[in-house]
């Protein structure tokens, strides 16, 4: 049964858990939960940071994730190199069949104390954190976050020209699986490269048009519905089919017509010229592929 979990008690059971446990040293809670300024729902995880002398134990016995109740499915990082320390660190996803979803992150205390003497935050923390637990005074010298973290900047004329190109470099293969009949390359190219890759960005820039260029974008899109204009965001509902191929042709055009207004829109506040030869140039392309009748 899925059940409402009150986030003091989450937040007492993590606590008093790592309280229990020797070879823990350290706890963090991470991410929205920790963000005064996020907004927060039942449904919202937990993203917690656990730190020990050793992360391996907690990797290859994973039954203390039962301490927290039944888990209903798991996925596990491999242990790999943190990036801005090559020391080995790991994590998780864990949702529990009652609900509650924690997102564990296993750090050595050799990363947790080059983490906090670094000079600036990683953004994971930037964006939040709370000391939960810490035995040996690890964080005690940490920075506060800023909570600007995943803020984006105002991208220059050649991030925008290039995020415009790729846009349209997609959509004549887009257009042939289409014509192809061939269903899954063609959704993945339109709703994945077009969309997520080139598009998205597009929109969080017009977002950020709005908002003073001081709003934190969210993962996957998260928040877009909230801050774009309401006729954006039922233009970019519109942009989605089911498997028809004709309805995807139909789709195909109008993502391409919501990403010239909402390109044009933001190039004219940057100050850029939105690249209307290429869009018409291809566009032309993409409809004679639809409409020719001398392709096998």
């Amino acid at each position: 049964m899925i059940v409402s979990h009150d986030p003091r008690e989450v937040i007492h059971d993590l606590t008093r858990w790592v309280g229990r446990k020797e070879h823990v040293r350290a706890a963090l809670l991470t991410s929205t939960r920790a963000n005064p300024r996020a907004s927060v729902d039942a449904l919202s995880d937990y993203d917690v940071v656990l730190v020990a002398e050793d992360i391996r134990p907690l990797f290859e016995d994973r039954s203390w994730l039962g301490d927290f109740g039944e888990v209903l499915v798991a996925y596990w990082d491999p242990i790999h190199p943190d990036p801005d320390h090559d020391i080995e660190h790991t994590g998780n996803t864990v949702q529990y069949a009652d609900g509650l979803r924690i997102d564990f992150r296993l750090w050595p205390v050799a990363l947790a104390r080059r983490v906090a003497g670094g000079s600036r935050l990683p953004d994971d923390l930037d964006v939040g954190y709370a000391v939960l637990v810490d035995k040996d005074r690890l964080f005690g010298e940490m920075r506060p976050p800023t909570y600007t973290a995943y803020v984006p900047s105002r991208p220059d004329e050649q991030t925008y020209l290039t995020a415009v190109n790729d846009f349209f470099s997609v959509a004549p293969t887009v257009a042939k699986c289409l014509r192809r009949d061939e269903l899954l390359p063609a959704k993945w190219c339109l709703d994945y490269d077009m969309k997520h890759v080139c598009l998205r960005p597009m929109l969080e820039w017009r977002m950020e048009r709005d908002h003073g260029w001081s709003e934190p974008t969210g993962s996957l899109g998260k928040g877009l519905k909230k801050r774009l204009p309401s006729d954006t965001w039922r233009e970019l509902e519109g942009t989605y089919a089911g498997a028809g191929i004709e309805e995807n042709w139909g789709a195909l055009l109008r993502t391409m017509a919501l990403f010239a207004r909402v390109a044009t829109e933001v190039g004219d506040d940057l100050g850029y010229a939105y690249p209307r030869d290429l869009d018409r140039r291809v566009g032309a392309y993409v409809r004679a592929i639809k409409e020719s009748s001398d392709l096998a």
